[in-house]
């Protein structure tokens, strides 16, 4: 067995039936030219045969009151982690397959066996299939999901082999095992020196945060739990989910970015900030001050592929509020600049203790029931998970589309997931069923992206 760390562990901690911490993806396939109507059904049907499953989709979570949390290897039954779905005919559209996704994210896995599952569902229009991909989050971070998912597809429609993700190369597993040994014995001197690196880094952070909350520096990390603004982005977290996305094509980005020498993250959360502003707005809520996100930062090094979740998550300031764009892309182009400095500044276990204990005080909050009279962390979660720049394929179907899927954070009853794509930039929006109209959201980015591509290049030319 072995043992969890401190983040992994916190998923298990703060998991509720009412806020489960697994994450998802939904890919949306092409069935390949003159393929059989069952297509779908035989793909099902033969991910059944694949048993031989390998870390982590074979690890079940060991809990003792006498030991630390630790992952145990058990024998898996794919049966239960594999499933097959059709679609009514009169609810086979995008929203018919939204609410059944919705279905599934919503139920907590089951902590008895391995925390995975799959399922394939047929019976889109215009022969299309869906997958939807269920694990822990304690299981890896989105990066690291999206790099299995990857390895799990083609590269060509021609290349018929089949490599379920719970079945990766055993070769890439033994070189990662290999690595993870050295890592093992690096550790030891990790805890010599990592409990000095993380002491004075949490006091660099601290003082860069009481330096924020008294006005002496503007635009570093933002400061948490002081949105004192009452929204309907946050609160208790409560069951039941609700799914949208929207979609630019990275086309469109990139010309943005070019003309602007901004980052796609610069340009995602522009349009992000003025949807969700135009958002409250139809809801009768303005607000007077930027809008606070939380955002998960990647904490390895180059090169670094240990397995389980290695971020933190910081809060960061948007803009303040204006009508005008490119405005919004400056501001928040300098508060992000701004905040990789304050960032790169500060030991990686002190990001990953600040994290643990910001966190720590919003799920006292949920698990007390205090969400809805407190302040949050931020107004919502977004994270951003480069995907392949190419189509992927599943003996010859094309993966026309992939979707992210998250988590809700205590207090937050939005999370905002970017993924490209394929020449696509998608927005996976999860939240609860109690967030009205989340699909108006999703129209609002297409609208702001296109009001800040027409202040762009049209008249800032």
């Amino acid at each position: 067995m072995s043992k969890l760390s401190l983040l992994d562990f916190g998923f298990f901690v703060a998991e509720t039936e009412a806020s489960p911490k697994h994450v998802g993806g939904l890919l949306i396939c092409k069935r390949p030219a003159r393929s059989s109507p069952g297509y779908a059904k035989s793909l099902y049907q033969e991910y059944l045969g694949f048993t031989d499953v390998k870390a982590p989709f074979n690890k079940c979570i060991h809990l003792s009151l006498t030991a630390y949390p630790r992952w145990k290897t058990v024998t898996v039954d794919v049966s239960k982690h594999i499933f097959f779905h059709t679609l009514d005919k009169n609810k086979n559209d995008r929203q018919g397959l939204y609410e059944l996704v919705s279905e599934l994210h919503t139920p907590m896995l089951d902590r008895s066996r391995p925390l995975w599952e799959m399922h394939v569902i047929d019976g889109l229009a215009d022969g299309r299939f869906a997958m939807y991909y269920k694990m822990h989050h304690a299981y890896a971070d989105g990066v690291t999901m999206s790099s299995w998912m990857t390895d799990s597809f083609s590269a060509s429609a021609d290349d018929l082999e089949l490599l379920p993700i719970w079945t990766l190369s055993r070769t890439r597993r033994e070189r990662k095992r290999a690595q993870l040994n050295q890592e093992l014995l690096a550790a030891i001197w990790k805890d010599v020196v990592g409990g000095s690196r993380r002491f004075f880094g949490v006091g660099r952070l601290a003082t860069m945060l009481f330096l924020e909350s008294i006005k002496l520096t503007k635009n570093a990390i933002a400061l948490p739990f002081v949105s004192s603004a009452k929204t309907p982005l946050t609160g208790q977290v409560t069951a039941g989910r609700q799914f949208a996305t929207a979609a630019v094509s990275m086309e469109r980005v990139n010309k943005i970015r070019t003309r602007t020498r901004s980052t796609l993250n610069h340009v995602a959360l522009t349009c992000l900030d003025g949807a969700l502003r135009s958002y409250l707005n139809d809801l009768g809520i303005e607000l007077n001050r930027p809008i606070t996100i939380q955002m998960p930062v990647n904490l390895r090094k180059s090169g670094e592929n240990s397995l389980g979740n290695k971020i933190g998550i910081i809060q960061v300031e948007l803009s303040a509020p204006t009508d005008d764009p490119y405005v919004r892309l400056r501001n928040i182009g300098y508060s992000l600049r701004n905040v990789r400095t304050m960032v790169d500044s500060v030991a990686p276990e002190a990001i990953e203790s600040y994290t643990l204990i910001t966190n720590l005080v919003a799920q006292i909050a949920e698990t007390l029931r205090l969400s809805n009279h407190m302040p949050p962390m931020g107004n919502t979660l977004v994270s951003n998970v480069p995907g392949p720049k190419d189509h992927l394929y599943i003996k010859g179907a094309c993966l026309e589309e992939m979707h992210p899927i998250s988590t809700l954070p205590p207090s937050n009853l939005l999370n905002i997931t970017l993924f490209s794509y394929a020449g696509e930039l998608y927005f996976g929006m999860i939240a609860t069923d109690e967030l009205p109209h989340l699909d108006q959201l999703a129209h609002y980015i297409g609208v702001a992206f296109s009001e800040l591509e027409d202040t762009v290049l049209h008249n800032k030319g």
